[in-house]
């Protein structure tokens, strides 16, 4: 069955300027691990990577539940604007140091946490602001989920160019740019929501653990993700990696997640028109594709299967990606959205570097292919899990009346 609504012009003008704002800053993201990558591996090699990543990763996983709060204390739109203004500052101080030459480790080490810190405040108003600015969420999701893909497709090529012509420096200023763009959008919204007034701190992180833990459809599906950061998508990324690089090559690596990007592009599309009554089941029978992934790559099969396979996965996650951020921001209160938000933002990414740490570890011991071949079963038990569960299974679609 699937859910028929009245479609309204979703390209009012505060989607339109949250569209840009969004499009802008995922390009940018999309260039950033490359400027961490080139440029620190040039100078500190993989240990300052691995450093000044995990240093991000760290603050925003840390700190993710308290920019839920202080979006509902200052609301998400203040908290965006803030938050990318903060990472305007943080990139511009590493442009300049790179192009004043040699930048010191530990003032990229510092700058990368004030950036995760930027992005723990940005994110937890992603959810809340949808509902606000779009009559049709799932629509928006989509468009905007493409719009990732294609940054995701093109951002790394055109960092990879810039880092060659003009160094890391240029990349950094860029990204401030998109911020600086993003937070000039995120201003010109008309949308005006009040502050939450007389809370605590401890007192709203309590009120939206509460909440998050009220939803079975939801910490279920959190469960989930926490077992798939450890097994399936931490390693999926350095030990897919390594053995698509060492059988085939760098290139059939680099075409693979060209492929990946063009899959997420399709499952992007495909949420636009397909509109299931039960989204997080429909999502849920799509995630299988997603495992074909790890199953090829682990089989060591020629490159067609190995780009077939990872655009199956593309639109796979993209599909669940748009069910997903509907569900949660149709089916949970607004007063509450934000705060939610981050417990399932938290939960969903804090146990991806265990598993990304882990991975090579446990590969160089048992065989990476056998790594993500248990990946592969994970998830597949994973998506048992949640379709046996009733409450993921039967969550009904919400629309909004005309």
């Amino acid at each position: 069955m699937t859910v028929v609504v009245a479609r309204r012009a979703l390209w009012s003008r505060d989607f339109s300027l949250y569209f840009v704002a969004r499009s802008v800053a995922l390009m940018g993201d999309a260039m950033l691990p490359i400027a961490v990558t080139l440029g620190v591996l040039r100078l500190y090699g993989p240990v300052g990577v691995g450093v000044v990543l995990a240093a991000w990763m760290a603050a925003f996983g840390g700190l993710v539940l308290f920019g839920g709060v202080f979006a509902d204390w200052f609301t998400a739109r203040k908290m965006m604007i803030g938050a990318d203004l903060l990472r305007v500052v943080t990139h511009l101080v590493i442009a300049f140091a790179f192009f004043a030459g040699r930048p010191a480790l530990w003032l990229l080490i510092v700058m990368s946490a004030l950036s995760g810190l930027g992005a723990a405040l940005f994110q937890p108003g992603v959810n809340s602001m949808i509902p606000q600015i779009a009559d049709d969420p799932q629509r928006a999701n989509a468009i905007l989920r493409v719009a990732d893909a294609i940054a995701r497709l093109v951002g790394p090529g055109l960092a990879g160019a810039i880092v060659l012509l003009g160094g890391a420096g240029v990349v950094y200023a860029v990204n401030a740019g998109t911020f600086a763009i993003s937070a000039a959008c995120l201003l010109a919204l008309r949308v005006r929501l009040a502050p939450i007034t007389g809370s605590k701190l401890i007192k709203d992180l309590r009120e939206g653990w509460r909440e998050f833990r009220s939803r079975t459809w939801m910490w279920s599906v959190i469960l989930v993700w926490s077992v798939y950061g450890i097994t399936l998508f931490g390693p999926s990324w350095p030990l897919g990696a390594e053995l698509v690089t060492k059988s085939l090559g760098e290139s059939a690596f680099v075409i693979g997640v060209t492929g990946e990007g063009v899959g997420s592009i399709l499952g992007g599309l495909i949420a636009m028109r397909y509109r299931p009554s039960r989204p997080l089941f429909s999502g849920a029978v799509g995630m299988i594709a997603f495992m074909a992934m790890p199953l090829v790559i682990a089989l060591r099969l020629p490159l067609p299967y190995i780009v077939s396979a990872m655009i199956l996965a593309g639109a796979a996650w993209a599909f669940w990606s748009v069910m997903w951020a509907t569900s949660v921001q149709t089916q949970v209160p607004g007063e509450v959205l934000n705060r939610i938000t981050a417990y399932e933002v938290a939960g969903s990414v804090l146990s991806i570097p265990i598993g990304q740490a882990l991975a090579p570890v446990v590969g160089a011991r048992v065989g990476a292919d056998n790594v993500l071949l248990l990946g592969c079963a994970t998830g597949l038990l994973g998506i048992v899990v949640l379709l046996a569960t009733p409450a993921v299974r039967n969550l009904r679609a919400v629309t909004k009346a005309e």
